[in-house]
Parts: C-alpha cells; sequence; structure tokens
C-alpha cells in the first residue's frame, strides 16, 4: 500500500537516503547547542559523536541527564529513520537508564533498529565514554508522521 511501507531503497538510493539524514541532522537548530557529527553507514544503524563539556553539567558538576537524553533518542531516531526514505519519524516513547555519571568527554551514542517496518519503529541506543565504558542506554519508539522528509530544511541539497 503507498505511503504505508518504506518505498524501496537501492543501495544507491540507501546511500543518498543516508546522506541526506545526515544533513538534516546539522541542519536542526537543536544541533547548534551541541558539538556532533551523525554518520549512518547502512540501514537501521546509526552513530553519533558528541562533545559535551561544563556546559552539559547539572549542580552537582556531572552532565546533565537532558544531554544523555539527547543523545541517546538521536541516535535511536535516525537508525529507525534510515528505514523510511518518504516521511520524518517522531519519538512518541522513549526509555533511558543511566549506568554512570559523566564528565567532560567524547561520547559515541550507537542506535540500532530492532523492529517495525511500516508504521511504528523500535530502536536502541547506548552511549560509549571515550574510556569505552557504556554510561546509558535506551530504547525508543518511533511513528511515521505526516510530514515528507523532503519538505524539510536540509534533507535535499
Amino acid at each position: 500500500m503507498a505511503g504505508e511501507n518504506d518505498s524501496a531503497l537501492e543501495p544507491n538510493g540507501s546511500h543518498e537516503h543516508f546522506r541526506a539524514l545526515e544533513r538534516l541532522y546539522k541542519a536542526a537548530p537543536i544541533n547548534q547547542l551541541f558539538t556532533s557529527d551523525l554518520e549512518i553507514t547502512e540501514r537501521g544503524i546509526a552513530r553519533i559523536t558528541f562533545d559535551v563539556d561544563e556546559r552539559h553539567y547539572h549542580a552537582a558538576g556531572a552532565v546533565h541527564g537532558t544531554s544523555y537524553f539527547k543523545m541517546l533518542d538521536d541516535a535511536a531516531f535516525y537508525a529507525a529513520n534510515s528505514l523510511v526514505s518518504d516521511r520524518f519519524l517522531l519519538t512518541t516513547a522513549f526509555n533511558v537508564l543511566f549506568t554512570r555519571p559523566l564528565k567532560s568527554s567524547t561520547v559515541t551514542a550507537e542506535g540500532r533498529w530492532v523492529s517495525g517496518k511500516r508504521r511504528v519503529f523500535v530502536a536502541d541506543s547506548r552511549l560509549i565514554d571515550q574510556d569505552g565504558e557504556e554510561i546509558a542506554r535506551g530504547t525508543g519508539t518511533f511513528m511515521r508522521s505526516h510530514i515528507p522528509l523532503a519538505s524539510l530544511p536540509g534533507y535535499k541539497q
């Protein structure tokens, strides 16, 4: 059924879709607040490298949970949206497990699609600090929106 299933992505189509999602990520105004880079190398996998520092700290001197959420949500979201070439996905639920505090660091957020191929997608993610230690993990549910990806600034060149 048109619109319900992702249009078939050929290898070259996947590559261009991934680059377009990377441009979309860079164009999002929120990403002016975070030094970060998105890389999508295959369907269902996204990796984002973030630099966090004292600007992201709470009063007790470690990175605030809002930063954890953003990093985890972004990685899971882009892993899921890498499977959908026509519509922007929306986060409908997200659970976060904090496993250790974080100070200034380069953090890698690894996102992975888990299930769903039509309307609702599930993806998980984890945060790894510069020493290779896991500091958090999350699982999100994402739903197709009515927003065409092609209509969003940054998606098309």
